[in-house]
């Protein structure tokens, strides 16, 4: 059934909606209903969120779990303390609804039109297994207002939902929590390759939202995206190039059949983390060298806090069980061990690597792409992820080269900016000030590549963002950081 007006929307309708209001609406979902169904469409005074309305409330749909839809915590996962500064108020059309065409109804798509629009599109990817407001922070507020319309997508999953040590999918909060969660992701039919298939969706979708709203086709087409969202933006300019002019990667995740991956990488965090606490976060200690030599940052002590024991308690066995459920279901997870789980010997005794190779990143970008990363991300570590991808960006136009491809003018440029300080969680910073927000310099990042894209403007080259400092175009620190952490 279409709704008409859905309750977490209503406020946005100032007053009641006029005869020409509503024949916007009508008109753009008769374009997209064989695209989109359930949709709600509202014409919104203002699409920012400096309009509560504008980001549903949790648990907002009907006939769902507590948890398998939050809006409002989705969009302060990327972006909780630094929200873009806002400065103009954006009238325009709001719709959410789902992907007609998923068999699992999952699926959402959400679109924002506004009134005054600058001919461009840009499509968001969606971190974790969040919905499809996760950007409106860092990204939907930043985009609106220079005249962009905005889609964004939630991988074709819902959340989780609590569950029991019981069920077979669950997967607890960390290895002394007695609380169990349930991915939508690990249930049948939800494959990680779906990831790449919405996000190239939503850019078709919103394309022809935007030629039904506006009466033409964007000019110009971007893809942003944080962390599983950046991963997204990485496939979708391997896969479908030509449904886009560039992206960017904020600290996106790496996937190598090979290794460097998540299922690689976590084990040994997990494993070493309790012997490193119970030495009193001793660097010296065994443990920490363990969690070094595998590729993390330094730690960082506050008193009784510490920057790896965050990243233990909230995401890294959650985040290797809900990968391991899907990509190696045969592994007995807690019987067998969490940290104990071998990535190399799972090769020979299940079809692990096949089904990790059927998501791998592989550099082979079509389109201009930059990442932005941090130094002390401690859930998708520098050495793992943004420089290994930077690696197979390099070694992808290699390829080219020796297939007799000369031109290095038509190659698509790649950029790696590192945020030095940088974490995965901006909220972490208010524990520990010495770290640096990302969310500044990915924005930052965006003007950058659109101005190379439109203007044939020269990308600063890859560099070391210093802490507090930007990017520049002669940067003090080209290539890598030096140093992960600069203190104090």
């Amino acid at each position: 059934m279409r709704w008409v007006v859905f309750l977490a929307l209503g406020a946005m309708l100032a007053g009641s909606a006029s005869a020409a209001a509503a024949t916007q609406c009508d008109r753009l979902l008769a374009r997209l209903a064989d695209q989109v169904a359930d949709a709600a469409c509202a014409e919104s005074t203002d699409l920012t969120t400096n309009n509560p309305a504008t980001t549903p409330a949790n648990n907002s749909l009907p006939g769902l779990p507590p948890f398998a839809f939050t809006p409002q915590t989705d969009r302060a996962v990327i972006s909780p303390t630094a929200h873009t500064p806002i400065t103009k108020t954006l009238s325009g059309i709001q719709i959410d609804g789902r992907i007609a065409e998923d068999p699992t109804g999952e699926a959402r798509i959400l679109f924002r039109l506004p009134n005054q629009w600058n001919g461009k599109l840009v499509v968001a990817g969606a971190s974790g297994t969040r919905s499809e407001f996760n950007g409106d922070f860092a990204w939907s507020d930043y985009v609106l207002q220079q005249g962009y319309a905005y889609v964004s997508q939630n991988k074709g999953i819902l959340n989780f939902y609590l569950t029991t040590a019981a069920d077979p999918l669950g997967c607890r909060l960390n290895p002394s929590s007695t609380t169990f969660v349930h991915f939508y992701d690990n249930d049948p039919g939800q494959p990680f390759t779906r990831w790449t298939e919405f996000m190239n969706e939503a850019a078709r979708i919103g394309k022809n939202a935007v030629a039904g709203y506006y009466g033409r086709y964007p000019r110009r087409t971007y893809a942003v995206g944080t962390s599983n969202g950046g991963y997204q933006v990485r496939r979708a300019l391997e896969t479908a190039p030509e449904l886009y002019d560039g992206g960017i990667d904020w600290e996106g995740t790496y996937v190598d059949a090979v290794a460097p991956n998540i299922l690689s990488a976590l084990p040994p965090a997990i494993l070493n983390y309790p012997d490193y606490a119970a030495s009193g976060f001793a660097s010296s200690s065994t443990a920490a060298k363990n969690l070094l030599v595998t590729g993390y940052p330094p730690d960082l002590v506050s008193g009784t806090s510490s920057l790896w024991g965050l990243y233990w308690a909230q995401f890294w066995e959650v985040t290797l069980c809900q990968w391991q459920k899907r990509l190696d279901p045969s592994y007995d997870t807690y019987g067998s061990g969490t940290g104990t789980y071998s990535y190399v010997d799972r090769l020979s005794a299940s079809d692990v690597g096949a089904d990790v190779a059927a998501i791998a990143t592989t550099g082979n970008i079509g389109k201009p792409l930059i990442t932005v990363a941090g130094t002390m991300d401690a859930l998708l570590p520098i050495n793992l992820h943004a420089r290994a991808y930077a690696r197979a960006v390099t070694a992808a136009l290699s390829e080219q080269s020796d297939e007799g491809d000369h031109d290095r003018h038509r190659r698509p440029a790649y950029r790696l900016y590192e945020v030095q300080n940088g974490n995965h969680i901006e909220a972490y910073k208010d524990i520990f000030p010495q770290l640096e927000l990302i969310q500044p310099h990915a924005q930052h990042a965006f003007d950058l590549l659109t101005e190379a894209v439109e203007r044939g403007s020269a990308l600063p080259p890859d560099q070391c963002i210093p802490r507090g400092g930007s990017i520049t175009a002669s940067p003090p620190q080209p290539g890598h950081c030096a140093g992960l952490f600069v203190g104090p």
